[in-house]
């Protein structure tokens, strides 16, 4: 089983993750941002705005999963937003096709509360604030699919 925890910057997903696995040697968290950070790096001559936008990272991280799966044997809890509807539908698909069941839980909060989180959140780099907020009404776009 794959547990994907969805929703925007601000809405909680790394601490549910957290909290989710930290009592549980069922479930492991998995971060598909690594899969992206792998191919930034190693892509860099083919920008993009997004590492989601790259169709390597919708096929790499239903694979990466799976071996984390085959080799743990356990549960994963993925946190990761995605706000485009192609982009769920391939990444289901290929967890889906490797045998894997998807619960997809949508983490959901208002716009003040996200803009506010946004703000306090002292772990992240200042200079990532401003591209957050912005995928707050991203978010809102993309609720009614979600």
């Amino acid at each position: 089983m794959i547990v994907w925890l969805n929703g925007t910057f601000g809405v909680g997903r790394t601490t549910t993750s957290s909290r989710l696995t930290a009592d549980d040697e069922r479930l492991r968290a998995f971060d598909p941002e690594w899969v992206g950070y792998m191919l930034a790096n190693n892509l860099q001559d083919h920008e993009v705005t997004d590492f989601q936008h790259y169709p390597s990272w919708r096929r790499l991280v239903p694979c990466v999963a799976d071996e984390i799966v085959r080799v743990t044997g356990q549960h994963l809890v993925a946190a990761q937003s995605v706000l485009v509807e192609d982009y769920w539908l391939q990444i289901r698909a290929g967890l889906m096709e490797m045998g894997h069941d998807v619960f997809h839980v949508l983490l959901d909060a208002d716009a003040e509360t996200l803009h506010t989180r946004i703000d306090a959140d002292d772990q992240e780099p200042e200079r990532i604030r401003p591209w957050r907020h912005l995928h707050v009404e991203v978010y809102q776009s993309s609720r009614p699919w979600l």
